[in-house]
């Protein structure tokens, strides 16, 4: 079957080949953690904690400032050093709070969730919504103003977009690899917020290792 496609365009060395089949590995960051108050779309985050303020490891430290905004969590315990200007990659300034991580990684702890199909679809939107999910594809949007349209009805489709065709970019890849029973779970939970939806799992022809996973 004949593929549409366009003339031109560039067609990049990929690299994937480089980390590709390389597994994930959970990191320990040392020394201080800036956490800008923008890191989505949107209103920035709102400070929880002050200056002094002890933290724990996935505790909030920001809240949404708005509809178009999201949550932002600690990843390390320690102490709250600063609330101040930093300097973003961008090279803007941003509010930010700054932890010093104690190294010693102490969590809130975790309460389970009821299961998703107990649950209702704005349940499962303030679900998403307090824990902060935005994109992944360089504006940050938060994922639970995706999930409330207008009109839920009319929706037909939730793809989850597992292309990843930048180059030398493996990790959703990996991810897809690594955890595919997770990935379709996420899906079946996105596609149940919608009542006339199906799941749609979009992945490119070059990885069929990653096919094989998630057939």
């Amino acid at each position: 079957m004949a593929k549409p496609t366009f003339v031109g365009g560039v067609h990049p060395y990929g690299g994937k080949e480089l980390t590709m089949d390389k597994p994930i590995k959970p990191v320990l960051p040392k020394g201080d953690l800036v956490y800008p108050l923008s890191q989505h779309i949107g209103a920035p985050a709102k400070p929880v904690v002050a200056v002094g303020d002890s933290v724990l490891t996935g505790q909030m430290i920001a809240e949404a400032g708005g509809f178009v905004s999201a949550p932002i969590y600690a990843t390390v315990s320690g102490k709250v050093k600063a609330i101040e200007p930093r300097r973003l990659a961008t090279g803007g300034m941003c509010q930010s709070i700054i932890i010093e991580n104690d190294g010693k990684y102490d969590a809130v702890e975790m309460k389970p969730s009821k299961p998703y199909e107990e649950m209702s679809a704005q349940d499962k939107i303030e679900a998403v919504r307090n824990a902060g999910i935005v994109g992944m594809g360089g504006a940050g949007f938060p994922t639970a103003v995706k999930f409330a349209p207008k009109e839920p009805e009319k929706i037909e489709y939730v793809i989850a977009n597992c292309a990843e065709c930048e180059p030398y970019l493996t990790s959703d890849y990996r991810r897809m690899i690594e955890d595919p029973e997770q990935l379709i779970g996420g899906l079946k939970i996105a596609v149940s917020i919608f009542p006339n939806a199906r799941g749609i799992l979009a992945v490119e022809d070059n990885k069929p290792e990653a096919i094989a996973k998630l057939e």
